[in-house]
């Protein structure tokens, strides 16, 4: 599809923009700058890097919405509001309050070396930002026509540069411009397609009816599924890195809290976006994973199609950058042997982190080209022996043996693998994966880790 040279100057702007935020200050050698901004982040910013960060999967949300209507609304936003203000309640203040920078700190405290490193491997898994660079690579090819391999590389290397320079500092600064593209972009796209075919009248008279019921035709298993996938809540390096980043304790829980809402209007936006594209596009093979695209160059003038497609950018990288920054911090810090670190230290090697980060990534997007198959398998495999160890090291009563809690990381890994494993050779493709006997690995992965923190010895018990 040719884009109208309108449509691609904005897009062009944006990443010399981005480039020139990110490359504007240099952070100092020192971990806390690198890793956190110096612990400076004020709420205006904490607010700016969280909304953005947390809501990198927009091309996944319209697939969603594009094939179940509504139910997108209650599968990706109300289990997070409300797992967040449960995170701010409870647990803000507490990983504030607390010096570690990073969630492997807190293991390697609490539960030894090799808890500690346990929980490493896990959150570099976790942080691995291969879902949100499929999905520049899926926008690169729309805007470009260029292979989807070579988009899919060049975005994770471009996404890396000014992190590599900037760390922390630069990933907020670079949200800030992203937080306005974000909002901006579908407030427009809202205001021409509500003036130009109507609202709720229109959709209700070219929706198929499950759409705009909530469960979307989805099994309330299937829908269940995604609400254990929320629990990422807790145990998302993200979260603990702007906790830990903001001024104070009150300031990251005023600041989750403040982003839920405007995440819960973002939804919105997002959710008629999506209906309006099922509404008004042709229902074929391509449209459903690049429904939002297809609906600006469709139905949008050519500058604003630009504006609008430039805020799609800056949605995902805001979260490619952020999450390639966790991900480098845990194989540079966490993992890489402090003994044999060369003369830039702790910084020389996450910035070494990064380019295993981006070839990794860059493997697993090629070969498993989907972006919600990445959600579900990342989120299956690596919440049920991190969700109840991470909770524990917050809670005093909560608190277990390290040998047992150990135990409990380690075989509720190993649970979850195994009905992965089954339904990887059950199913015809990592692509088309389908869950053994119907059951989501994370669900015995939480039931073993759930029995072992109940049958484990409290902390000061041998």
């Amino acid at each position: 599809m040719k884009l109208h040279l309108l449509e691609i100057l904005p897009i062009g702007l944006y990443f010399f923009g981005i480039l020139a935020l990110g490359f504007f200050r240099r952070s100092k050698s020192n971990e806390v700058d690198f890793i956190l901004g110096g612990r400076q982040l004020t709420l205006p910013a904490f607010i700016a890097t969280l909304v953005t960060t947390w809501y990198g999967g927009i091309l996944g949300v319209g697939e969603f919405t594009f094939l179940y209507g509504i139910s997108n609304w209650i599968v990706f936003g109300v289990p997070y509001y409300i797992f967040a203000i449960l995170y701010a309640q409870f647990l803000a203040a507490r990983v504030r309050k607390h010096s570690f920078l990073s969630i492997p700190d807190l293991f390697y405290h609490h539960y030894g070396k090799t808890g500690g490193v346990l929980s490493a491997v896990f959150t570099f898994f976790m942080t691995l930002p291969a879902p949100y660079i499929l999905m520049i690579g899926f926008l690169l090819h729309f805007v470009s026509g260029w292979p989807l391999w070579l988009c899919i590389t060049g975005g994770a290397l471009f996404s890396m540069l000014y992190v590599t320079t900037g760390g922390f500092r630069a990933v907020v600064r670079t949200d800030k411009l992203q937080f306005l593209l974000m909002f901006g972009g579908f407030i427009m796209l809202l205001v021409v397609l509500m003036g130009k075919y109507g609202g709720l009248d229109f959709l209700r008279n070219n929706l198929p009816e499950n759409h705009l019921s909530w469960h979307g035709g989805n099994s309330w298993q299937y829908i269940s599924v995604w609400f254990f996938i929320a629990l990422w809540t807790f145990v998302d390096p993200g979260f603990h890195q702007r906790c830990q980043a903001a001024r104070s304790g009150k300031i990251a829980k005023r600041g989750i809290l403040v982003s839920v809402v405007f995440w819960f209007f973002f939804d919105l936006m997002t959710t008629f976006a999506g209906l309006y594209a099922r509404a008004l596009l042709p229902v074929d093979g391509t449209a459903a994973v690049l429904s939002f695209p297809l609906l600006s160059h469709q139905f949008l003038p050519p500058l604003l199609s630009g504006i609008f497609l430039t805020g799609l950018f800056a949605i995902i990288m805001s979260t490619v950058d952020s999450f390639t920054l966790l991900s480098a911090m845990t194989i540079g810090r966490d993992i890489y042997p402090p003994n044999q670190r060369g003369k830039g230290g702790q910084v020389a090697t996450i910035r070494f982190g990064l380019f295993i980060t981006a070839a990794i990534s860059i493997v697993l997007a090629i070969f498993i080209p989907s972006v919600i198959e990445l959600w579900l398998l990342i989120g299956n495999i690596f919440i049920p022996p991190m969700l109840l160890p991470l909770l524990a090291c917050y809670f005093p009563r909560l608190q277990r043996s390290p040998k047992w809690m150990v135990i409990n990381m380690s075989a509720a890994f190993l649970t979850t693998f195994i009905f992965l494993l089954l339904a990887a050779l059950t199913s015809p493709s990592l692509a088309e994966l389908s869950f053994y006997a119907e059951i989501p690995p994370m669900y015995p992965g939480l039931f073993v880790s759930g029995i072992i923190f109940a049958l484990s010895p409290r902390k000061n018990q041998n």
